[in-house]
Parts: structure tokens; C-alpha cells; sequence
């Protein structure tokens, strides 16, 4: 069984999708939808704009891509997208390799654990992305600094760049339960050897934390900048109070004069 994930949009509204898709979900959740559908091919649904399909053919898979468009907010341009393979076999547990997993049996719950890590992974991909331009930006700023020691960059401008980085992070922390297996993983043995091998086969928690330490180091950076700033527009504040200062100063020598 082929497993496809996509990112999509930055958050998908699970609780419309679900309104008006005509198939009752086999889960639900304010962060995901899974669908088992009678053909035994799955769809699920992740909050943060993440579609997984397993067993979907091509062309019904653009067409649910262009359906899901609908529900999604903050479409994302760029191709985020993974695939993997599932296999079985009676006589092995688990078996993962770098593009596939063989499993003795493919359950509900083996197979939503599998998409929910895929899932993860395309996510990450796209806020490793996101991180790597705040970071080039970031850079840019401090070139700035070293060959000019000045910004040129406004304090209104900078406060943008502060909320995008914040925003980042925190949708990273919300939407990706990176640490948290599933309910089934805690309860069964064979289905926490899948979670926590297709962890380690994702790279999951080092991708993470690469990316808290990245956005870590770069609001780090802002804020030195955003003081930086701050007493760039006070000292231009305390010049206008001297120069209005003077002006008045004038006026009434002047005015004592003639």
C-alpha cells in the first residue's frame, strides 16, 4: 500500500469538512479527521493543512486535493509532499527501511499511526522552509549591521518580522504533538514499536528541535534589533525636542530684539 502526504495550506476547518463530506469519519478530533472508506483505502485529515491518502489512486487524489482547497485557509504555493510504502509480512514485527515499513498485519490503528508520522514529516518540511527564510532574512539584517552599523529596517517593520517568527513557533508547538504517541501506541506493544521506529526513520524530534533552536537564535536576534531600533528613535525624538527647544529659544530672542 502507497501512502501519499500533502501539505496544503497552513490550517485546514476540520469542523465545515466534516458538515458537508457525505462519509462518517472513523475518528474525530478538533486536530484531525480519519476516514476509512469501503474499499479499504484510508484519507486523514490534520489541522495544520496536511492531507495523508493510503491506497488512493492519482486521479482520485487531485481531485480531493482540489475539494479539500475549499476548507483550507492560507493556501501554500510551494510542493510539500512525501510518499511511502507499507508492506506485510506474517513472519516479520516491524521492519522499517528508509522509504517503507513492513508490518506482520495492517490494521485501523497501525495504518493511521503510519500516515499521522508522514504526515509530521511533510509538516516539518515546510516549517524547516519557513525557518530557513527567517533565518536567511535574519542574516541579511546582520550583514546589515556589520557593513553599515545601522538598520535600515523600521520598528513597525521589525515588529512584523517579531509576530511572523512568534506566530512560527507557536503553531509548531500546537499543531505538532512530535512527543505524543497516539493513545493506541501507549496500550499496544506492536503499534508503539511502528510510532517510535518511524520516529527515529523521520528524524522527528532532532527536525524539531532543530527548528525551536533556529527560531530560538533568530527572535534572539530581533529583539537585540528592536533595541537597537528603539534607541535609534529616541535619540531622533530627542532631537526634535532640542531643535524645537531652539526654535523657541530664537523666537523669543528674537521677539525681545525687535
Amino acid at each position: 500500500m502507497k501512502i501519499d502526504a500533502y501539505q496544503i495550506s497552513e490550517v485546514f476547518n476540520l469542523k465545515k469538512f466534516k458538515q458537508d463530506y457525505t462519509s462518517e469519519p472513523s475518528l474525530y478530533n478538533n486536530s484531525e479527521l480519519f476516514y476509512k472508506r469501503e474499499d479499504d483505502t484510508y484519507i486523514y485529515l490534520l489541522s495544520y493543512g496536511v492531507v495523508v491518502f493510503a491506497g488512493v489512486g492519482d486521479l482520485e487524489k487531485s481531485e480531493f486535493l482540489k475539494f479539500i482547497k475549499n476548507y483550507a485557509e492560507g493556501l501554500i504555493e510551494e510542493k510539500f509532499e512525501d510518499d511511502f510504502i507499507v508492506q506485510t509480512d506474517p513472519s516479520i514485527s516491524v521492519v522499517l527501511k528508509h522509504n517503507s515499513i513492513t508490518v506482520s498485519e495492517l490494521t485501523d490503528d497501525s495504518i493511521r499511526i503510519i500516515m499521522l508520522n508522514i504526515g509530521q514529516s511533510v509538516a516539518l518540511d515546510y516549517y524547516e522552509a519557513l525557518t530557513y527564510k527567517i533565518a536567511t532574512s535574519t542574516k541579511q539584517m546582520t550583514d546589515e549591521l556589520e557593513h553599515h552599523g545601522r538598520l535600515k529596517s523600521s520598528q513597525s517593520e521589525l515588529l512584523k518580522f517579531i509576530g511572523k517568527t512568534i506566530n512560527i513557533k507557536n503553531s509548531i508547538i500546537d499543531n505538532l504533538y512530535i512527543f505524543d504517541s497516539p493513545e493506541e501506541a501507549w496500550e499496544n506493544e506492536h503499534l508503539e514499536r511502528i510510532d517510535k521506529g518511524l520516529k527515529k526513520t523521520f528524524d522527528l524530534k532532532m527536525r524539531y528541535q532543530d527548528i525551536e533552536y533556529k527560531l530560538k537564535i533568530v527572535q534572539e536576534n530581533l529583539t537585540l534589533f528592536m533595541e537597537l531600533v528603539q534607541n535609534r528613535e529616541s535619540t531622533r525624538l530627542e532631537w526634535v525636542i532640542i531643535i524645537l527647544i531652539l526654535i523657541e529659544v530664537f523666537d523669543l530672542i528674537f521677539t525681545k530684539i525687535f
